[in-house]
């Protein structure tokens, strides 16, 4: 049953892939991925006398950038690996460990910064406010202080430019590379470049939240390297979260504090957000808050993006889509109106139900007929014996039905209900 593996999307979500796609390769494909490997991994140009060396290097190489990633290490360019060269992504190169720019830092906590020109897909205004949250996101904890001048060279340039713009590191267009930063030293140093072919926002997850990819470059600016950690600020691909209740995780905190040290200017008595910890999908005790299964991949959800599958109303999703007239409320389901939300939903494709679970008991959806079934609710207890506790998320998987309970997940044969183990909650992810 070990087949789905894992990756954590986001700082919070899980997904397990139950079918990896299987697209054949192409020379565009192979192309691609050499000028990734060369640009981000260091791969060499072969010389003719190291030409037959050429395939261990990059097989070398695809082997570092998997391993970077959190994919299966197989030194082969499959389609997982594609896929997540794909990304949008910062333009620095990544680094096989955590760790800054070999030690570079500002020897003063006193910076400057100059925004050099404005990007026309957002406001002046917009653009000023956003990079100054942007830099606020490292003073909040660290002696940090950014002092913003209109003329001659900061400590920080802020730019936007296209293509090839003079530092040896063209743009190359929409949608792959969206900006680079170089770390703490005299004359380019600490600078920042932003890519004018791609769409940037004030908020919107339309395009490219100007505020992420900014505070993300300005963590170079200041010294530090890309993490492995996908939760954290300095991930290397672009990962759209709300910028309005931004807090800096806490892999990126370590990190600048390990250069600078934490904010001398805290007071105690203050309250200050909790740096978001990706979760450790090996933890024996890790609680999930809900799954489901799209496009093929089957999709665990912790913390933050539970609201993606919010428990008060009912989406539904073709691929990565929202269908239209969804979401919907519980009511116009026909749910009780005393159900004002659910813990879990269970679908079986083959016989067109729904199950939605609401503490002790469960209801019967029939997506032919379009209404609930009667004689519900019944006790989940009855329907599932040997189910213990609420369900607080479940799923099917190739005949079996999995019913999670805290870090405890019940398999069951689907059809006869049997009961079959008791297994921890990360049975699933490679572990």
């Amino acid at each position: 049953m070990k087949n789905p593996t894992l990756c954590i999307l986001l700082s919070l979500v899980i997904a397990a892939q139950t079918n990896p796609l299987s697209t054949p390769l192409n020379k565009e494909d192979e192309d691609m991925a050499e000028k990734y490997l060369k640009r981000f991994y260091d791969l060499k140009e072969p010389s003719d006398s190291v030409i037959l060396r050429k395939t261990g290097q990059q097989k070398l190489k695809l082997g570092e950038m998997q391993s970077f990633f959190g994919l299966r290490v197989t030194g082969k360019l499959n389609s997982e690996t594609l896929e997540a060269m794909k990304k949008p992504r910062c333009g620095v190169p990544d680094v096989a460990a955590y760790s800054t720019f070999g030690g570079y830092k500002w020897r003063t906590n006193k910076l400057t910064y100059r925004i050099e020109n404005y990007t026309p897909d957002m406001t002046v205004a917009e653009v000023d406010d956003v990079i100054e949250r942007a830099l606020q996101v490292w003073a909040k904890v660290t002696p940090l202080r950014f002092t913003r001048i209109y003329s001659g060279t900061a400590d920080i340039m802020v730019s936007f430019s296209s293509g090839d713009h003079g530092d040896g590191s063209p743009f190359d267009g929409p949608g792959r590379t969206l900006a680079h930063a170089f770390a703490p030293s005299p004359g380019i140093g600490g600078d920042a470049h932003f890519d004018e072919a791609e769409t940037f926002t004030y908020r919107s997850s339309r395009g490219f939240a100007l505020f992420l990819v900014a505070a993300h470059e300005f963590g170079h600016s200041l010294g530090l390297g890309h993490s492995q950690d996908i939760g954290a600020l300095m991930y290397p691909t672009y990962i759209y979260r709300d910028v309005d209740s931004f807090v800096l995780p806490a892999d990126d905190v370590k990190g600048i504090q390990s250069l600078y040290g934490p904010n001398p200017d805290v007071n105690p008595e203050d309250p200050v957000p909790t740096p978001p910890v990706t979760p450790n999908a090996c933890d024996p005790k890790l609680e999930l808050d809900a799954v489901t299964t799209m496009r093929g991949e089957t999709m665990f959800f912790k913390d933050r993006y539970r609201d993606v599958v919010s428990s008060q109303k009912v989406w539904s999703m073709f691929g990565h889509a929202i269908e239209r007239g969804y979401p919907r409320s519980l009511g116009s389901m026909g749910l009780p109106h005393h159900v004002q939300s659910i813990s879990a939903a269970l679908h079986d494709p083959e016989a067109g139900k729904t199950l939605f679970f609401d503490g002790e008991y469960y209801y019967s959806y029939d997506e032919r007929r379009r209404r609930m079934e009667r004689g519900y609710p019944k006790l989940v207890a009855d329907g599932f014996p040997g189910m213990t506790g609420k369900v607080t998320a479940a799923f099917s998987f190739r005949g079996y039905a999995y019913l999670y309970n805290g870090p405890r997940m019940f398999e069951y044969h689907y059809r006869t209900r049997r009961l079959f183990r008791v297994l921890n909650t990360n049975y699933f992810f490679n572990c």
